[in-house]
Parts: structure tokens; sequence; C-alpha cells
């Protein structure tokens, strides 16, 4: 899993369907700001343990962003199904870890999972269930929606559109949603499973397109009734943000720049990538974002990357025709990728690429003249007392 992604699930619990929303956050490390993100969002929180291997390091990391949270927790043991499971060795490294469940000196509930045979699933949803109930979880449907921007994209055919996820109030549609500086009409409203809806409650995901700008994915947004409202909104957040805007830091002399273009098919894998690039250090090599955005490849991002002796980015986005024809034509690189870690190995390798060379001067024999006889031209004749190391003759 490489994005925070929703859907719904209805499960029968004591005789009475009931609605959960799932969040799916990313497991790799370089996603922490997303998966933190899902953690504050989310009313209650599921580590996922594999029984097969026990707490991993990215379990802890998970495990540390839901405790700051301070969201309630559920445990759930996966892959039980596979012969290498034993959970009880893996209910063991919890403890090891400081994650203490039930019956192992803590009081957080877990039950063990199978995907591929649905083993423990309602066991799951019924922790679940039983957990909000403890928590005694509310939300107000009546009045304007509020909530926060779960992910951001850009698709050819719909255009900018957001994932939302509402903690408040109810999403009509007619009503216009204000993110930062961002805005979108709500003409139509369409569920997880992209059916359109008339209205949304608290704690639905649901998808806005038509949107003026991307919003950043976290971004809190609220609902007013008239797009006049929804402009003055708009232009008040972008105003604040711009007047709380930090200065770039100045590169010092000497100090070699890595320029890049980075395009996303998400702005949460944008956040990711560049919480990757700022663990690639180098004393002599400083990496420089020209530009970012969400979409596919284009011809104006060659021409930025050819202006300012950049390299081209992509994760998970396509190059258009035109935009590879001319980095052909005039030799701007662009690099795909669809894995993290392997984008920033390659950051790494291009960082390295990028130094400048540094000449040392190596002394490997020394002498003292003693006395110039002659001098022919260029040739010099000199007599020298050999002190130390190796002299010959080139």
């Amino acid at each position: 899993t490489q994005h925070v992604s929703a859907y719904e699930a209805v499960h029968e619990h004591e005789g009475k369907k009931r609605q959960i929303t799932f969040l799916d956050t990313p497991g790799h490390e370089a996603f922490r700001a997303l998966r933190a993100r899902g953690a504050a969002a989310a009313d209650i929180a599921i580590l996922v343990i594999a029984a097969e291997e026990g707490v991993k390091p990215q379990t802890l990391e998970a495990y540390q962003a839901i405790e700051e949270a301070k969201t309630p927790l559920v445990v759930a043991f996966t892959k039980i199904d596979k012969n290498g499971a034993d959970i009880e060795r893996a209910k063991m490294s919890t403890v090891e870890n400081g994650i203490y469940i039930e019956g192992l000196g803590g009081a957080i509930p877990f039950t063990g999972v199978s995907s591929k045979t649905g083993e423990g699933v309602p066991e799951l949803l019924d922790l679940v269930l039983l957990t909000a109930d403890l928590a005694e979880l509310t939300a107000d449907p009546d009045g304007p929606a509020e909530g926060f921007i779960l992910e951001s994209s850009q698709d050819p055919k719909r255009g900018m559109s957001a994932t939302l996820i509402i903690k408040e109030g109810t999403l009509k549609t007619g009503s216009f949603v204000v993110a930062g500086s961002a805005m979108a009409p709500g003409r139509f409203i369409e569920d997880f499973a992209d059916k359109r809806i008339p209205e949304a409650r608290p704690s639905q995901p649901v998808s806005v397109s038509g949107w003026n700008a991307l919003p950043p994915a976290g971004t809190p947004f609220m609902t007013v009734a008239t797009k006049k409202e929804a402009e003055k909104l708009a232009s008040e957040e972008g105003a604040q943000a711009r007047g709380g805007a930090a200065a770039a830091p100045e590169i010092t002399d000497g100090t070699a720049i890595l320029p890049l273009i980075l395009k996303s098919d998400v702005t949460g894998s944008i956040e990711a990538i560049k919480h990757e690039l700022a663990k690639i250090e180098h004393e002599r090599v400083a990496i420089r974002i020209l530009s970012e955005g969400v979409g596919a490849v284009g011809e104006n991002d060659v021409k930025t990357a050819q202006a300012g002796n950049a390299v081209v980015i992509g994760f998970n986005v396509p190059v258009e025709p035109n935009a590879r024809d001319y980095a052909e034509r005039t030799g701007v690189p662009i690099e795909s990728f669809s894995i993290i870690y392997e984008l920033a190995e390659r950051i790494r390798e291009l960082v390295t690429e990028r130094a400048p060379r540094i000449t040392v001067e190596e002394v490997i024999g020394e002498a003292k003249v003693l006395k110039s006889f002659s001098v022919a031209g260029a040739k010099h004749v000199l007599g020298a007392k050999w002190i130390s190391g190796e002299l010959s003759v080139q």
C-alpha cells in the first residue's frame, strides 16, 4: 500500500447492522506523515502485525503514531493461515517491544485474522465496534459538514478531485467545500464505491471533484452555502498561508545543487518523497525542488527541468509522449518509479554523481635546492639534496 485510501464495511453486531469506515494507511517508513495523519484522524486504530514475522520497525513506528494521537487501539495478527504463522511468538514480540496486549500485562484487545480465508474477520469487526462503544464516540450530523482532506489527485477525465472524511455535520449536494485556499462546488458527491449520493454523514469517505487547486492531504475542510462565501473564505486562508510562509534556506558557496522536478499521482506521495529526500545528506550537495505537482509528466515539466538543469522524477505517473520526445531531443533525464525506496536510492546515486570533485595534493618526495646552474628557455638545471620520500624522472 502506497496511498491512504478509505472504504466502508457493514457488520452486524448484537443484532444491529452498523457501518465502519476504514482508513487504510501505508506501512513503509517513508509514509510516516501519512500514517500519522491517519492515526490522528481515526477514532480507532488497528495495528496490523504479521503472525509469521511479529513486530517489525514499521510496526513500532505506527504504534508510536497511534500513541501520539491518543487513539484507542486494536491489534490484528494477520496471515494466520500461513505455514510459518506463530501467533504465540508474535504475541511475545509485542510484549518485548512495549505493546502490552490483553493477557500479557496490558489491556489492548487482539485477534488473529486471515485475509485469504476470512477467518477472524468478524471477530475483528466486533472488537472495533466494542472499542467504539467503550470510547463513547459521537458525532453531530446536523449543520454544515466539517472534516479533513484524506487525499487529492488530478485525473485527466475528472480533473482535480479529493477524498474527504466527514467528522461533523452533513455534506449535501449544492454546497461549497473549502480546504485552505482551495475550493470546490459540491455539484455531485460520490461514495467510496464511486456511486453518486445526495448527501454524506459523519465518518463517511466521499469524493468531490472540480477543485480550483489541489488541497494538500490532511487539510481541514468546511462547507458553506454560496460561492461568494467560499471565495471569501478561500482568499482569507490563502493570504494567511502566504503570510506565514518561511523563506527557503540559502545554499552556501561551494555546494553543488541537485535540482528536481517532482510529479506524483497524489499529493500524499509528494509529501512522502520529500520526507525521504530530507534524510539524504551530503556535505557538498544540496537537493532543491524546483517544482512539484500531481499528474503526468508534461512538456512544461521538461522545459522547466531544461532551464534549471534538473532531473524529472515521476512517481506512479505516466510520461506524456510529447514530453518524452522533448526530453530526448534536449537531453533532460526523466526517472520513473513505482516503489518509494527505489526512488530514494536513485536520488542518493544522483547526489553522489553531482558532488563536486576535490583535488588533493599528495607529497611523494621532498628535496632541498642547493644551487641553480643554468637556465635554457623553459629548462632549469638545479642542484638539490634529497630529504625524504621518493624522487623519480618523469
